[in-house]
């Protein structure tokens, strides 16, 4: 029956069955929620309530964003643990799981497309060969419970990448990784990273904002409801692609140290 609750808040915001989603969560506010009902909640029973939600013909991608290679510390895509939260971890050890590649930022995918995720090796974390471009072309969700845009939707990086942004620039990390076969080697993976010599900050709430004003995020804001909201990728990218092609970035989707917040 809990579960069932759960099911019917996602499908209020816009998650449906066959979706091939991508969401961010924050688990605090749900689990505070439904202990004033009475009820206990546990990130499994959250995780299953996503793959109810959905159904047998849809897709989930959870983040498993680690960012200790970026230090020099070794990544095993068998074994190295999401510091996102007990729910990205329960779907990572969801047997049948497919992980994606990237140390830094891989995902797991469960469901229907989950193979066409396996194998995903991408060089860069939001590159043009990325789960964050693959989004985009399936015609894919993003979601995001109980988080404010500054603190989920790592998409927008996807898009400033895509079209160069000039306060961010491209990266190298290289440190030991160890592949599904358990072969250990060295590798290099790229990310494109905020320009500190700028003075570059991450600002995206402002452009949150302007996509509820626009209509494209269903569901409800971090602090109302049940705190899940959901948009689709191509839309969200097509909105902030022209933010960034029309000159209008700064203050919206990012500001230098010094500038109002």
């Amino acid at each position: 029956m809990l579960i069932e609750q759960l099911v019917s808040d996602w499908r209020h915001a816009g998650i449906e069955p066959g979706d091939t989603i991508l969401i961010h969560t924050s688990l605090k506010r749900t689990f505070t929620r439904y202990a004033g009902q009475g009820h206990t909640l546990t990130p499994q029973m959250v995780l299953d309530s996503f793959l109810q939600a959905l159904g047998p013909e849809g897709t989930l991608l959870l983040p498993l964003f680690n960012f200790d290679f970026t230090k020099g510390v070794p990544f095993d895509i068998r074994t190295t643990p999401s510091q996102m939260g007990a729910l990205t971890e329960a779907g990572r050890l969801t047997p049948g799981a497919v992980r994606t590649g990237h140390p830094i930022y891989s995902f797991a995918v469960l469901g229907r497309q989950a193979e066409r995720f396996r194998g995903v090796d991408n060089f860069s974390g939001y590159g043009a060969d990325s789960p964050f471009a693959m989004l985009r072309q399936m015609d894919a969700k993003i979601a995001a419970l109980n988080l404010y845009d500054q603190n989920s939707m790592t998409f927008y990086h996807h898009v400033e990448e895509m079209h160069n942004a000039p306060y961010r620039f491209h990266k190298r990390f290289t440190a030991p990784y160890t592949g599904a076969e358990g072969t250990t080697e060295p590798r290099t993976y790229g990310l494109f990273v905020r320009n500190f010599d700028l003075g570059t900050l991450t600002h995206v709430n402002p452009c949150g904002e302007l996509m509820w004003q626009a209509g494209l995020y269903s569901g409800c804001r971090p602090d109302e409801g049940h705190g899940m909201r959901v948009i689709s990728a191509r839309k969200m990218y097509d909105f902030i692609a022209d933010i960034l092609t029309s000159g209008r970035a700064r203050g919206i989707l990012y500001r230098v140290e010094g500038d109002p917040e």
